[in-house]
């Protein structure tokens, strides 16, 4: 007597901002486990690209220009990639933590690229990937949020503030009831990336919290990208997903 199994379902992922930092490593997990990656980025991954050739797609789009991004989605570039896919996923991981500063001092336009690369384009991939994947048996998005969506920092009123926007938009899509679509707002905590570099770099008169970020790196408190991704990909696949539409990687 044969044993029965249940076939691994047919899984594609697309993930923004997949060229550096946490989104390299999102992306290099997902390659990793046989999973296909459609990447959007302002450039390419050479180095994911070289070693994964067959399974990684990259479009160079500037995610922070509204008017690219909707002339992207109009087109059937997005349908085309995740057709045939069983469970398809979306993470919604590129954004700023500029402009840091109080306010008085951000400038418009560098508020306008915060909200329209942190809150703006993840909104409107979300609605097109629905809309996109209805044939599939289930739809799955992260946004990649921050405590400071609802631990207030002086400095980062414009941070907060897009971060908070990203974990409102997923509780309420989990009261929509979408048929199959699950969602969560994760928070990753504080990692080795350029981006706590550039929180590190913008000085006490800009960021008052500057020194506790210069401590977690001097005493080795910030977390591994590479093992962060792992944790966040392993829930992103797991049953429980969706279960909390806001949570910690750290709380899982």
């Amino acid at each position: 007597m044969t044993e029965s199994t249940t076939p691994t379902p047919l899984i594609k992922a697309i993930i923004t901002g997949h060229t550096r930092g946490l989104g390299a490593a999102l992306a290099e997990q997902l390659l990793s486990r046989g999973i296909a990656v459609l990447g959007l980025s302002r450039a390419r991954n050479a180095a994911l690209a070289a070693r994964y050739a067959e399974r990684l797609d990259e479009v160079e789009l500037d995610l922070a220009d509204i008017q690219s991004v909707a002339t992207w989605l109009k087109s059937d570039a997005l349908h085309r990639f995740c057709a045939g896919a069983e469970l398809v996923l979306l993470i919604n991981n590129a954004g700023t933590v500029q402009p840091i500063g109080p306010t008085g001092t951000q400038g418009a336009s560098a508020i306008a690229n915060a909200v329209m690369l942190n809150v703006a384009t993840p909104l409107m991939l979300a609605d097109a990937f629905a809309a996109a994947t209805v044939q599939a048996r289930e739809q799955r998005i992260v946004h990649v949020s921050s405590g400071a969506a609802h631990n207030a920092f002086a400095g980062w009123s414009i941070y907060g503030a897009t971060k908070a926007a990203l974990d409102q938009h997923a509780r309420a899509t989990a009261l929509d009831n979408v048929r199959g679509l699950r969602i969560s707002s994760i928070s990753p905590g504080a990692l080795d990336t350029d981006m706590q570099a550039e929180i590190r770099g913008s000085g006490a008169a800009r960021f008052p919290s500057h020194a506790k970020f210069e401590d977690l790196k001097r005493t080795g408190q910030l977390g591994s990208p590479e093992r962060v991704a792992a944790k966040m990909i392993d829930h992103l696949l797991s049953d429980a997903f969706g279960a909390m539409p806001v949570t910690d990687i750290r709380s899982l």
